[in-house]
């Protein structure tokens, strides 16, 4: 298992993509904090970018990257070696190298220009946003064998979770305007990782006081120690359902 997952993250990171992706990320860090006279702007301007670009690299390239690794795991397959540790291993592989790529791009910048509080929680949930959707990129791709008809539905995902599913909440809140929707939307909050980032980023840099009383109840439950001991077992979730799931569906698929 070893074995496996070094050579994914030496190929993964020796990628030309990849190379460009960490390189595009450590440009923007450095211009954003160069260019804001604050740390917290700087981290403010940065937060839109690292949840709507990390997202969508790691999906696209990890969903590609396993369709492409497709002759090379029939190999393994073909070796005395569980079907499972197979997939364990290449998931661990990408999510590693996902990480390391998102850490030296933007975290090193962060812990340059803000090692605070809030920089040190962007920083965890850049790392965590690429693990979860690394995770739901490799069961994308075990879903549906067609390449072409795998990266749409990753790319549909993503989406989804950056684009429609704040679209259908801003459509609920003001279809039922007059009931009082915050604690509904603590408990919706969970259902898009992305989201769950978002509030938490925020929260560090005391942007709920501008959220009125919904700010005020999401720092009520996000903010104190069983909130954020709930908000990473979401997060583990997160990474482990879709984990779990593709690991099933490619023990039984039939190569």
């Amino acid at each position: 298992m070893k074995k496996i997952i070094k050579y994914v993250i030496i190929d993964i990171l020796r990628n030309r993509i990849v190379l460009a992706y960490t390189l595009f990320l450590l440009l923007i860090s450095m211009s954003v904090f160069n260019l804001e006279d604050n740390s917290a702007k700087g981290l403010l301007s940065l937060l839109n970018i690292i949840l709507i670009i990390v997202p969508l690299v790691s999906l696209l390239f990890s969903a590609i990257y396993v369709y492409n690794s497709a002759e090379f795991m029939e190999l393994l397959v073909s070796q005395p070696l569980k079907r499972k540790t197979i997939w364990l291993s290449l998931y661990t592989g990408l999510a590693i190298s996902m990480g390391i790529a998102f850490f030296v791009g933007a975290g090193l910048p962060i812990l340059l220009y803000a090692a605070t509080a809030t920089g040190l929680t962007m920083l965890l949930m850049g790392i965590l946003l690429s693990v979860i959707f690394v995770a739901i990129a490799m069961l994308a791709a075990v879903m549906t064998r067609d390449k072409a008809k795998g990266i749409g539905v990753s790319i549909l995902l993503w989406l989804y979770f950056s684009l429609l599913f704040d679209g259908i909440i801003l459509f609920i809140l003001f279809q039922f305007a007059d009931y009082p929707l915050e604690n509904f939307m603590v408990g919706v909050s969970a259902f898009n990782p992305i989201d769950i980032s978002r509030i938490m980023i925020l929260l560090q840099l005391d942007e709920s006081a501008l959220m009125g009383y919904t700010g005020a109840v999401f720092k009520q439950v996000f903010g104190t120690t069983p909130g954020l001991m709930a908000t990473f077992l979401v997060l583990f979730i997160w990474v482990s359902m879709p984990v779990w799931i593709s690991a099933r569906k490619f023990n039984r698929k039939d190569l």
